[in-house]
């Protein structure tokens, strides 16, 4: 009984500490584009993106014609970018939540990320940075 309500205060402060996590001294001033292509109960997804000073936006499509918008915060690290965040679509189901992490490749300019939404599904992402 406990382990379980310990279990659930911890995944429900999640989206919190990412909210106030402390940002890379260096913020990137230049936004950072990506795309993204999923699959979602056998239906491709697609989704671009951009993020700028640990906030993120991504338009994406989902199962059924389901089109929105997430709002992502993203935790910069060195090597990194683990991100939470919620969306808005249409659809039977409007409300979406997503996670993942973006990181860094060998290359200055390209990175390359993994995530899920709740109605876009598991997704591959790469990106540019300026």
């Amino acid at each position: 009984m406990k382990t379980s309500m310990i279990y659930k205060a911890f995944i429900s402060s999640l989206p919190l500490l990412a909210l106030f996590a402390a940002t890379q001294a260096q913020a990137q001033l230049i936004p950072q584009p990506w795309v993204s292509v999923g699959v979602q109960d056998s239906d491709v997804t697609y989704a671009v993106g951009a993020k700028f000073i640990g906030l993120g936006v991504e338009l994406g499509t989902g199962r059924d014609g389901a089109t929105g918008v997430d709002v992502l915060k993203f935790i910069n690290l060195p090597v990194v970018a683990p991100y939470v965040g919620v969306g808005l679509y249409s659809g039977k189901e409007s409300v979406a939540y997503s996670g993942g992490v973006q990181v860094g490749t060998g290359s200055d300019n390209v990175f390359v990320g993994v995530g899920y939404n709740s109605i876009r599904g598991i997704n591959g992402q790469v990106g540019l940075k300026f």
